[in-house]
């Protein structure tokens, strides 16, 4: 992994950013939540919020705890992991 406050990673496997970011919104919208008061809940700028949706970066390991806690819902079924493409 290139950001060492990113995931370890398994041998083999990655987090698929795409369908990381996908969950997240989708999440967001079952919530209610606009992605501006997603990220006030968070304490965190809305621009951090777009990029995760957009597949642009991953959260944090504290940021998947907080984004967890406030979806209701269990960082597995926040990320999606696959298969690396070799």
């Amino acid at each position: 992994a290139t950001h060492s406050h990113q995931f370890a990673q398994v041998e083999g496997l990655v987090i698929d950013k795409k369908e990381t970011g996908h969950n997240i919104w989708n999440l967001r919208e079952a919530k209610g939540l606009s992605a501006s008061e997603l990220a006030e809940l968070m304490e965190f700028s809305v621009n951090n919020i777009y990029k995760w949706q957009n597949g642009q970066t991953l959260p944090t390991l504290d940021n998947l705890v907080a984004l967890s806690g406030i979806l209701e819902v269990s960082i597995n079924e926040i990320i999606v992991v696959r298969e690396e493409q070799t």
